[in-house]
């Protein structure tokens, strides 16, 4: 947007929730800044959603109780909203709008940047490669994360996706002497959330190579359209101006579908599945778009975005939309978290589609992918045998299946299970793999070479589980 004189146009038409509508207002322009301003001096930013030859449509960033709209002053900036960036806001703390709230000092912004950034040209993009690494096993191990990708994470109310991101926020870390940091958005979330992923990445250090933007319950829905932004245009300038590696972790998307919708509703748009509005797709692709690598810089965003599922539904329009856009899924599983196993990430269902760029050429172990793939057949087979045993029985099963049975509880026990402080190191998630699978005879190892057979199956554990 060029830069406009600022205009200002005394009294409002009418007041629709956070919607105000401006008659004549026709030189605005889309996505510019407005000032509300009430008779006591009172400021309340907005930014223009619709614009005609003859109206303006603005939706505030605040509470419009107590607003009279013939009484107000609205002023338009002639930019759009404009977020501060720079270094030193990393260990700090922001609202969703990119205030401090951790009652220090302004950081001084080395920059201004348009809040809704951009998708990055396709043309311009460097293939996602090479792997972050998490602490989680059943991530690293069997879903790695890659730099540059979009992996979201599926969840359930109840689950425990909040340990889960705080978890990753305090742990995850690229190799070498690259400059890594988190950028951590949060929306709609209680007061208790909120400290509890503050005091989390205190209490580790992890805060200093931390931004926290945190949207709670009550403040205002329209601000949950703005933190994302706000927290993804500090990455794009980390990333890209300082060439740092950033993951951005996003939660609750749910949240924020669920104000795009509230407000599109207020708008009086026509609403398509489940009440959201039509183009709550390329909403959602604005957002994950802004990540991955740019050609002739070093530096790179990954996103990973969490998001609830309404009655677990992942056919519900916001996980089933953030599915075609991303590529893969971490999926949480609730008869998992009911065993007790933490993370209660359910693998068969997961998937990470850049995983083989992440981790070849020497990136982590030559046996992980082959690993991998055996790690997920053998899964795959105890679900069989499980169902088997439900029907006749398990005592009267065939010796086969028994193994099976024997290495699935390993695997749930010992694999995927971890304590919500133990980061696992890259060798040790892969060989804890190799352990589980020494519950099976060899003769069942059909995914990995025999040269790895070799190197990582104990001689001594013919599948007896010892």
């Amino acid at each position: 947007m060029n830069p406009l004189s600022v205009r200002e146009y005394i009294g409002a038409d009418r007041l629709e929730g956070p919607i105000l509508i401006i008659e004549g207002a026709g030189d605005a322009r889309y996505r510019e800044l407005a000032e509300v301003i009430g008779p006591d001096g009172s400021i309340r930013l907005g930014q223009v959603l619709e614009v005609s030859r003859k109206r303006a449509v603005v939706q505030l960033f605040a509470e419009s109780h107590g607003l009279n709209p013939p009484d107000l002053r609205i002023r338009f900036r002639g930019h759009p909203l404009l977020a501060p960036v720079g270094r030193e806001m990393l260990g700090r703390t922001f609202d969703g709008m990119g205030r401090p709230m951790d009652d220090l000092p302004a950081p001084i912004p080395e920059d201004r940047v348009d809040v809704n950034g951009a998708a990055l040209n396709p043309a311009a993009r460097n293939y996602p490669r090479n792997h972050i690494e998490t602490g989680i096993s059943a991530i690293d191990g069997m879903n790695t994360l890659v730099r540059g990708q979009k992996l979201p994470i599926f969840s359930g109310n109840g689950l425990p996706h909040n340990d889960i991101a705080a978890q990753i926020a305090r742990q995850a870390r690229v190799g070498g002497e690259e400059d890594f940091a988190i950028i951590f958005a949060a929306m709609g979330v209680s007061h208790d959330t909120a400290e509890g992923f503050r005091r989390s990445l205190e209490e580790s250090g992890a805060i200093h190579q931390a931004a926290l933007f945190l949207n709670l319950a009550d403040d205002p829905a329209v601000e949950r359209i703005i933190t994302p932004r706000a927290a993804l245009s500090l990455a794009e300038f980390l990333a890209f101006q300082h060439e740092m590696h950033i993951l951005v972790i996003l939660t609750d998307m749910t949240n924020y579908g669920e104000a795009l919708r509230e407000i599109s509703n207020r708008r009086g748009e026509v609403p398509t599945r489940k009440g959201f509005p039509g183009y709550l797709y390329s909403d959602l692709a604005q957002i994950y778009e802004r990540c991955g690598r740019v050609q002739g810089c070093d530096g790179s965003i990954t996103i990973m975005p969490i998001l609830t599922m309404p009655n677990d539904d992942i056919t519900h329009p916001i996980p089933d939309l953030t599915g075609y856009i991303t590529e893969g899924q971490i999926v949480l599983s609730r008869d998992l978290n009911r065993k007790g196993i933490y993370p209660p990430i359910n693998v068969l269902p997961s998937l990470s589609r850049l995983m083989k760029d992440g981790i070849g050429e020497g990136e982590t172990r030559d046996d992980h992918q082959d690993l991998s793939n055996q790690l997920y057949a053998a899964y795959s087979e105890v679900q069989n045998a499980r169902e088997m045993a439900q029907i006749i029985g398990e005592e009267d099963l065939p010796e086969r299946d028994r193994h099976y049975l024997r290495f699935g509880e390993a695997f749930e026990n010992r694999f995927l299970t971890q304590e919500r402080s133990e980061a696992r190191e890259m060798s040790e998630t892969l060989d804890l793999g190799w352990k589980v699978l020494s519950l099976l005879p060899k003769k069942e190892l059909t995914r990995v070479s025999e040269a790895d057979i070799e190197a990582h199956y104990p001689e001594d554990r013919e599948g007896t589980g010892e």
